[in-house]
């Protein structure tokens, strides 16, 4: 391609039939030694290492010492490929003279050439298969399109240029490729599949593998050090007419590649996310060496976009630095392996009316970049400080979570932001944060007690005090999907059942989350009360098998379930085993944690193998054994509060507020919501939900710094104790605060931190009709991809706000590997993603400001369960803040229209406690019973309305299996 330094758009087309030139003479005194401009801090040593022609796309090999590059002279029709030494044997410094070496056989075009591991072969792209000559250029009258000539293959070769191999031979182009340098694997780009995608092979073509899917130019990839992540250059078109010009374009073999945008995923493609949104041709991405920075070239500093410079940019969009400064083209920069050195194209010493492109080489000067402080910085740092370790996973109760709500106060005030809380900024409510046991709380097994560290009472456990005969219960199952039943055959009313901690070994139980769900402990307690025991005694203590294999949590496997008398193993395998071989390590004895609170009717305790080692062997001889128990709990609070601001509307035309909020808590610790149970440390919770916290505080700047344009106040508000059941979201709508009153919508940001693919999901856009073109505006604007879906129900904030009549929006980047874990941090985190969350949400409320938004309710779609998914569904909406005190059973925040308990006549209010022949005095026994009723069942429900008890005939409908 030709007219690289005046026509600068083809050089976007790297890795392609773009620039490079054949070493002219060499080096001569009458070339003027190449300087640098005062504002290009990170060069120094520049050397210009080619001289006429037309030179790009210089690739160092893995030694350092020699790069590969494409050029072809002035006149030539097309690139050839070359080799050129940069270093002698054993000099730390580039040569004096350099003399690129011919490696290509100059029939066809040629691009992307790579070194190999080991620096004996290389690979480039090739059209010599379709023809000794050129291919023709493309039909400018298109305007400024590039050909994906199908020709094109991807060759490996000796570095003496015999020895020449044919890597791929699919239809259409394969060209664009790079190397790994651990394993000599290449990534390339192909339209094999009908579109401009990237794929990785072997370093022998075998094992194809496809790494994008999405609409668009997917191109120039190259891996990162340790070949872990790639970084590449993308076009997304929108879906409508740039989509449709994009495939008419592919259907003839072009493609137009002038908006193009910096990609980075894993390796194998997974979790890709934009890293630039500078609307522009933004091409040839590399790394950094040892860090999360890439470096590339861009026309972003060109209003006319002629001229392109290198800019560096962190892996997550922040910190964004211009490189160089010239008015012509510098691109394709790569580093040398050991990052001293950069190569890069470029035409700053070509002489007016010349189009010559030339190699060039710099040292670089590793310094901190210019101090930049946008969206994405402001973000990353909130982000940065929520996440911190030291703030213990900001549970309720930590000293973290308090400082993480000084530090919103903080910012807020700092925002200019009014308090609306009932003191000053915050609204406080209160959290279980503790549960104990009693004093009197004892276990006495045959008359004797057992010593306090033998047992522990569990936090859901009921309270009182029984006395009865034991029986064993196997592994307490029942569970018809398993084909499991420990009570078939056995008769236990009234008496104490003893029952195996963890699950049997069934090939339905393979997975751990399997074995957790049907091993809960608070599934088994209402097992056994339905079974009419009055209590519930746990011991780990498994079915004799060949081998054991601990899992973490309530989820350890055992050996078969059997009845009572009927364990298949002998009647005491301590005994037989010797002394216990044949068991697993026993698991310790659970913690009590607040979020396992709620009454399940019965006492429940857990005891050690050792306290029970006599008994279990009387229980499984059939003999008679008495067991008492007494169970008292103390239930300690802690004050939470949530953080309340206002920005003011001074010039205000119309009542009530938008309101813009996330949670600031997450697990502290970790415990029973955990997926990562066995970690006791920091659950960091940086994109749950420290993300949607630090995007509100930048919401808050962009809103205060434009509130004389705003129509509306906008309520902001950081809440707390959502992780335990949206507790804080719940008592501030249940406070009935008077702004709330004439409120107009609630804007609520969970989960914004792992912007992927630059697709962003806004859930409840059905709870009002004109929420569609509000957000379809913000997000165009923004050139994000927007899916707007769903009602306004779902387990966080916006979900109260909602069911109390608001229209709601919940912004959602998606789940993740990290979720619940001490592993979910800062530095996984998009913060570009995350300024574009705050900018289209911060336009999303300026709209609904003079909007006039239609509250409704969806119907029950067909499938949908209750709080979370079951066998069956009634269409409830509990309220996790429980019922008033002193009342069991499921307090109704609200009911889906359509659904079961509507059409039984339920109400937001009531608080159900008896479905059929069960007892519902939590929202898990609610869980229970919807696990085993059967879609089409009419059962007799008994809720408690202002005070009375109403029964009701509700039939369950159609719920989504987990």
């Amino acid at each position: 391609m030709s007219s690289l330094s005046r026509l600068s758009p083809l050089l976007v087309l790297s890795c392609v039939t773009a620039p490079p030139a054949p070493p002219p003479a060499p080096v001569a005194p009458v070339h003027p030694k190449p300087v640098l401009l005062a504002e290009e801090t990170h060069l120094s040593e520049l050397r210009q290492l080619t001289f006429g022609g037309e030179n790009a796309e210089a690739y160092w090999s893995f030694d350092g010492r020699a790069l590969s590059l494409q050029a072809h002279a002035n006149g030539e029709g097309c690139d050839k490929i070359f080799t050129l030494p940069v270093f002698d044997p054993g000099k730390s410094a580039p040569k004096d003279d350099f003399s690129p070496a011919l490696l290509s056989s100059g029939k066809g075009a040629t691009t992307c050439a790579h070194y190999l591991p080991g620096g004996d072969e290389l690979i480039y792209a090739s059209t010599h298969l379709g023809g000794d000559a050129c291919p023709p250029k493309p039909d400018m009258r298109l305007g400024y399109v590039w050909a994906l000539y199908d020709s094109y293959d991807i060759f490996r070769v000796k570095k003496d240029g015999t020895g020449l191999t044919r890597l791929t031979d699919a239809p259409g182009y394969d060209a664009e490729g790079t190397v790994c340098g651990k394993d000599g694997s290449i990534v390339f780009t192909s339209v094999r599949d009908g579109d401009i995608e990237l794929y990785r092979m072997d370093r022998d073509g075998k094992n194809v593998k496809r790494l994008t899917f999405e609409p668009g130019y997917d191109g120039g990839a190259f891996f990162n050090k340790d070949c872990t992540k790639i970084v590449w250059r993308a076009s997304r078109p929108k879906p409508g007419p740039e989509l449709d010009e994009f495939k008419g374009l592919l259907a003839k073999g072009l493609v137009r590649p002038s908006k193009l945008e910096l990609y980075v995923a894993n390796a194998d493609g997974s979790d890709a996310h934009q890293v630039t949104y500078l609307n522009a041709a933004s091409f040839a991405p590399f790394w950094f060496p040892n860090q999360e920075r890439i470096i590339f070239a861009s026309n972003a500093g060109d209003p006319k976009g002629r001229d392109f410079d290198l800019w560096a940019v962190n892996a997550d969009g922040t910190e964004l630095e211009r490189v160089t400064y010239t008015k012509s083209f510098d691109g394709f920069p790569m580093f040398s392996p050991d990052g001293k050195w950069l190569a890069f194209s470029s035409n700053r010493m070509t002489a007016e009316g010349q189009n010559d492109t030339n190699v060039f080489l710099a040292k670089w000067i590793d310094h901190p970049p210019r101090k930049v402080e946008g969206p994405a910085e402001r973000i990353e740092a909130d982000v940065t400080w929520l996440a911190d370790p030291a703030r213990e996973g900001r549970g309720v109760g930590t000293q973290g979570l308090e400082a993480a709500g000084e530090y919103i106060e903080a910012r807020f005030k700092a925002l200019g932001l009014e308090p609306l809380g009932e003191h000053g900024f915050r609204s406080a409510f209160q959290v279980t944060t503790s549960v104990k046991p009693t004093p009197a709380t004892g276990v006495k097994v045959g008359g004797k007690a057992l010593a306090a560290e033998d047992f522990v009472p569990l936090s859901f456990s009921g309270e009182g005090s029984v006395k009865g005969k034991a029986a064993l219960v196997g592994y307490g199952l029942e569970d018809p999907e398993l084909g499991l039943d420990d009570y078939k055959g056995l008769d236990v009313k009234g008496k104490i059942v003893v029952v195996r901690r963890f699950v049997p070994e069934n090939e339905k139980l393979a997975s751990p989350e399997a074995q957790r769900k049907a091993g809960d402990l608070h599934k088994k307690a209402f097992v056994a009360r339905n079974h009419g025991a009055k209590a519930v005694v746990v011991v780990d203590w498994p079915v004799p098998a060949k081998a054991f294999e601990a899992k973490p949590g309530d989820a350890k496997s055992g050996g078969p379930s059997a009845p009572l008398g009927q364990s298949g193993g002998p009647s005491n395998p301590h005994a037989q085993a010797g002394g216990g071989s044949q068991m697993p390590p026993e698991a310790p004895l659970p913690t009590l944690h607040p979020s396992g609170s709620g009454d399940a009717g019965l006492p429940v305790v857990v005891v050690k193998r050792a306290a029970l080692e006599k008994v279990m062997a009387l229980l499984e001889a059939k003999k008679a054994v008495d067991v008492e128990l007494i169970v008292g709990l103390l239930r300690e609070k802690t004050a939470a509060f949530n953080v309340v601001g206002r920005i003011a509307a001074p010039n205000r035309t119309a009542e009530g507020p938008v309101i813009v909020g996330a949670h600031y808590d997450h697990l502290g610790y970790g415990g029973p919501d955990s997926l990562a149970p066995e970690k006791h440390e920091p659950h960091l919770g940086a994109d749950d939900n420290a993300s949607g916290t630090a995007t509100v505080l930048e919401i808050a700047r962009l809103l205060a710094a434009k509130k004389a344009e705003l129509t509306r106040d906008v309520v902001v508000i950081a809440f707390s104790g959502e992780e335990n059941g949206v507790l804080g979201s719940t008592a501030l709508v249940g406070s009935k605060p008077a702004w709330l009153k004439s409120a107009v919508a609630m804007l609520n940001l969970d989960m914004v931190g792992r912007l992927r693919m630059n697709s962003l999901a806004v859930l409840g856009a059905e709870s009002a009709p004109e929420w569609k073109d509000l957000v379809q505006g913000a997000c165009d604007k923004a050139r994000v991809l927007c899916k707007p879906s769903g009602d306004g129900y779902g387990p966080s904030d916006q979900m109260p706000f909602y069911t109390a009549g608001l229209p709601v929006l919940h912004f959602f980047t998606g789940a993740h590997s990290e979720y619940h874990k001490p592993s979910d941090a800062a530095a996984t985190l998009n913060a570009a993603g995350m300024a574009k969350v705050a900018a289209i949400v911060s336009d999303v409320a300026v709209a609904a400001e003079s909007a006039k938004l239609t509250y409704q309710k969806v119907p029950t779609p067909v499938g949908k369960g209750d709080a979370r998914s079951f066998n069956a569904s009634l269409g409830t909406v509990p309220d996790y803040g429980g019922p008033p005190a002193g009342m069991t059973g499921v307090l109704l925040s609200d009911v889906r229209p359509g659904g079961g308990a509507e059409k039984a006549g339920m109400k937001r209010g009531d608080v159900l406690v008896k479905l059929g022949k069960f007892d519902v005095r939590s929202v898990e026994d609610l869980m229970f019973v919807l696990m085993q009723a059967k879609p089409g069942e009419t059962v007799t429900a008994l809720v408690v309305r202002d005070g009375k008890e109403v029964r009701l005939e509700a039939t369950f409908q159609e719920g989504r299996r987990r």
